[in-house]
């Protein structure tokens, strides 16, 4: 597999060297266009002794065509027509960046017969290009086996022609497209990148960088805070001797009057569990536990560089939940900024210490027209609804559709978790307001119910990307351990709904 390093949109024309991707439906067989620029018979023959069905992400490579200067022919399929949508475009330029292997060139010819291949058809094929390509090996000196300087350690590139009806609008499109792909792959990065490198301060400087983008940044130190009265999220970073920090970030792309919509993330570098300490096993994935931070850092980046048309507000708690003397020990009660006591029973339940002063501060200064919470929250979640889905807890129905929507097409898929005040009484502490967590059953509710209490009447909805944004299992378009789960959905959430036209 190679990253792509450059995509460019023509109109059909004889390929000149390189690898060339066509493609073939079920029904249909190849297209006009793409008759014209390969050798059909040849094509054809190789097709018909590989039984090749046309089925969505097949594939029958021809070798160093008879009579052409091209390396390869291969043949994808891409199902039935009537399936083209959005997501199976995404996919089959994901299925042709995971086989360019050492292709430094590749044209694509984007032809079926009786369709319309759009401008946005071949947008999202080469969106799917990209993120495919994406690898985390800022780290590697030496090639996998051993051998072989830093050079032959990183992944080959290749840059990628489309060849397409309507180049100039397929441009237009990918400009947009291209802007949510590199927010994409910065939230990868950030949730790659080990925890020594990586840390709240770290993180902070990260998002300052954003600046560059016209996005207006702030970043409030632990004494800001402690005179704030985030006694709930500085309790998480006290064990730690690396600060916390909460960065505000704001995109102002709307109208003047136009009240803002807001995404906070749990930023957790690493987490120890602090005194409830977790077991070694699995510890080193930790590093992942800010993957709601960096989808929000994520999106920002998306929505500045695409210009989009909205006012948005991004809020990242950043911390390090570590042991040593100072450490918060169970049973500590502290304050919030909102004034309600928490008595901490579980140290390792601390995401929802670091989102409850998050949220309370986002609602209070900017009042948004609704808030929406990104974090690795719980194991819970993942037990209930496995790695495929991210689990939605909202206390307002239009919003909660909308975010289901915005998943279903872009395949971040979430679903819908009850919330009740009979979860309520799972919380309820002997020696302040509330506890930090409910016990054995419905944890994954119980902590939406804990957050719930920290926004008020504001439209609200908290997403558990525990089992989607680390580890989650590969697919056409991400093998990467970060998969940067969120930016695409928030992204078009935005785009679909809040907006100005």
């Amino acid at each position: 597999m190679a990253s792509i390093s450059s995509v460019t949109f023509s109109r059909f024309a004889a390929p000149k060297k390189g690898a060339v991707y066509v493609f073939s439906a079920e029904e249909a067989g190849i297209g006009p266009e793409t008759s014209k620029y390969v050798p059909v018979k040849a094509v054809e023959r190789a097709l018909a002794a590989a039984d090749f069905s046309g089925k969505l992400g097949t594939q029958v490579e021809i070798l160093a065509p008879h009579d052409t200067p091209l390396d390869k022919i291969t043949v994808i399929g891409v199902g039935k027509l009537a399936g083209l949508d959005e997501h199976a475009w995404t996919k089959l330029g994901g299925i042709i960046a995971g086989s360019l292997g050492k292709a430094a060139e590749a044209t694509i010819i984007l032809d079926l017969p009786d369709t319309v291949v759009s401008g946005v058809d071949a947008a999202n094929a080469a969106a799917g290009g990209l993120l495919r390509g994406y690898a985390f090996d800022k780290y590697k000196t030496r090639a996998s086996n051993g051998d072989g300087d830093a050079a032959d350690a990183k992944k080959k590139s290749a840059k990628i022609t489309i060849m397409c009806a309507d180049p100039a609008s397929a441009r237009k499109a990918f400009a947009a497209a291209k802007a949510t792909v590199d927010g994409v792959l910065l939230a990868r990065d950030l949730v790659n990148e080990p925890a020594n490198i990586l840390g709240p301060v770290e993180f902070a400087t990260r998002i300052k960088e954003l600046e560059a983008l016209g996005v207006a940044v702030e970043i409030l130190t632990e004494k800001e805070m402690k005179k704030l009265g985030m006694g709930a999220l500085l309790g998480v970073a006290q064990g730690s001797p690396r600060g916390a920090r909460l960065a505000v970030m704001q995109w102002n792309g709307g109208g003047a009057k136009d009240k803002p919509v807001a995404f906070v993330g749990k930023g957790v570098t690493f987490d120890t569990g602090g005194n409830s300490i977790k077991t070694a096993s699995g510890m080193e994935d930790m590093k992942g536990d800010m993957g709601g931070a960096a989808a929000v850092t994520g999106l920002m980046h998306a929505l500045a560089a695409r210009k989009a048309k909205a006012n948005v507000v991004g809020i990242v708690g950043l911390v390090e939940n570590s042991v040593d003397g100072h450490a918060q020990r169970p049973g500590d009660i502290v304050t919030s900024m909102s004034g309600q006591t928490i008595e901490v029973l579980n140290t390792d339940a601390e995401g929802r210490l670091v989102l409850a002063d998050a949220l309370w501060y986002c609602n209070d200064r900017f009042q948004p027209r609704f808030m929406v919470n990104l974090a690795t929250l719980t194991g819970a979640i993942m037990v209930a609804l496995g790695q495929h889905h991210a689990g939605l807890f909202s206390n307002d129905d239009e919003l909660a559709d909308r975010l289901v929507g915005a998943g279903t097409a872009t395949q971040e898929r979430l679903w819908r978790m009850p919330l009740g005040s009979e979860y309520d009484k799972l919380l309820e502490s002997k020696n302040a307001d509330m506890k930090n967590i409910g016990g054995r059953y419905g944890g994954a509710i119980t902590a939406a119910q804990f957050l719930q209490r920290f926004v008020r009447d504001t439209p609200w909805a908290h997403l558990d990307i525990a089992g989607t944004a680390m580890g989650a299992p590969a697919s056409e378009i991400n093998t990467s351990w970060g998969s940067g789960f969120g930016v695409r959905l928030l992204d078009r959430l935005v785009r679909d709904h809040y907006e100005r036209q």
